[in-house]
């Protein structure tokens, strides 16, 4: 399932992967990011901290690290990084997430 075209056509981040690899849609306020994420390749994320980040699986499959702990998430699980715990992953090719950042400029928007 893809993301309605009114979520596609939301401005895009500016994120350190290829367009090629990840295709990204996003609301900033003031509070937050919220991020649409649709992964065309499978995807190594290496491991990083930053700011509190809570997000959900759509479609596809994505394995977690967080905090020293594994776990594989599939549609409809969600999962919570606490600020400053060390994650990473591999995410599937096909999958999409939708993440919630804390950080409202945890990513720059692309002009």
């Amino acid at each position: 399932m893809q993301f309605p075209e009114f979520i596609s056509s939301f401005p895009k981040l500016d994120v350190p992967f290829p367009e090629d690899v990840v295709q990204t849609a996003v609301i900033r306020s003031d509070a937050g990011l919220v991020a649409f994420f649709t992964f065309l390749k499978d995807m190594e994320l290496p491991l990083h901290s930053h700011g509190a980040q809570w997000g959900t699986v759509v479609e596809g499959e994505i394995e977690l690290t967080i905090g020293g702990q594994t776990r594989i998430y599939r549609p409809g699980d969600s999962y919570s990084i606490p600020s400053g715990v060390a994650h990473g992953g591999t995410i599937k090719a096909g999958s999409r997430v939708i993440d919630v950042f804390e950080e409202p400029d945890r990513y720059p928007i692309k002009e």
